[in-house]
């Protein structure tokens, strides 16, 4: 038995008193997957924050604490790791499968998987995704640019493989605009904040430009909107505007119930982790239990 099965079976012992309720699941395909899915930004030094904090998250991950925080998700129900292409994903899931557990994978692509297939045939073989996704930095891109008819075909060469397909995107108009148009996409990622405005565009709305990365209070609400009129499931992203919702636990239950409150009960949402100080994969699971359960909804918005 290999260091991750003993420390599963270590953290078996004590899971029932902590989770006696199922995690809410929702499909993509014949996949069943957790309504919430283990994001990878910390895990890869992408914090959205300051490059000091990305640094930071990238020291305190090394294989053995992502292994650590997999099984972690794995005992709490938690059964979808969303990542891009890395070396430490790779090894990760290479190691967990060889240990005789499992995570399911969706990859977001982007730089070379998106134009050679060959490579992404070689990424498919190796981790088996369950589905693929087109990146939503570069799809924002491309709607700028009047190309984002380039996603709709990365989409087709990604089902022609025989793997689920979608797009992410951080502006709403790149979903609603493949919907409008009929694409034959699986499903769509969906960032809550439309962090890819231009300067001009910040500058439009702003009179200024901030430092970083804008993360604007109304954005939630405007990507959900465009969420609960498509068909296909969504899976919401930074749900908690990369920590800065997370500065109390009010906040992040505040941004829990408002993500499960304006999805629908077919989406999940993706959250990174960066279980440093505290156990976020269990505290993000009870929220996800106590919000995310259908039956608990009090209401889900329609087209």
């Amino acid at each position: 038995m290999g260091l991750g099965m003993a420390a599963l079976g270590a953290g078996d012992k004590g899971l029932g008193a902590e989770s006696k309720e199922a995690m809410p699941t929702v499909k993509l395909g014949s996949h069943t997957v957790s309504r919430l899915i283990l994001g990878s930004n910390p895990i890869l030094g992408y914090s959205h924050v300051s490059g000091l904090m990305s640094r930071l998250m990238t020291d305190y991950f090394t294989l053995e604490r992502i292994q650590h925080l997999l099984l972690r998700c794995r005992q709490l129900g938690i059964n979808t790791w969303q990542t891009s292409a890395s070396d430490k994903v790779d090894k990760s899931l290479a190691t967990l499968r060889g240990d005789g557990a499992d995570m399911q994978w969706v990859f977001l692509a982007s730089g070379r998987h998106l134009e050679d297939v060959e490579l992404l045939k070689a990424t498919i073989a190796q981790n088996k995704p369950i589905a693929i996704v087109h990146h939503g930095g570069v799809s924002d891109r491309l709607w700028r640019e009047g190309k984002i008819e380039k996603a709709h075909d990365f989409a087709k060469r990604v089902q022609d493989l025989g793997v689920l397909a979608g797009i992410s995107a951080h502006n709403p108009d790149v979903i609603r605009n493949a919907e409008d148009k009929g694409w034959n996409l699986d499903l769509y990622m969906a960032c809550f904040y439309e962090v890819t405005r231009t300067g001009d565009q910040v500058r439009k709305l702003l009179g200024d430009v901030p430092l970083g990365e804008l993360f604007l209070p109304g954005d939630p609400a405007r990507m959900c909107e465009v969420v609960r009129a498509v068909k296909r499931p969504c899976l919401g992203f930074k749900i908690l505007a990369a920590s800065r919702r997370a500065e109390r636990p009010e906040h992040v239950a505040s941004a829990f119930e408002f993500a499960f409150e304006h999805i629908k009960p077919t989406d999940a949402v993706i959250v990174g982790m960066f279980p440093r100080f505290t156990d976020q994969a269990g505290e993000n699971a009870a929220l996800t239990r106590r919000f995310g359960t259908p039956a608990r909804i009090p209401h889900q918005g329609g087209a």
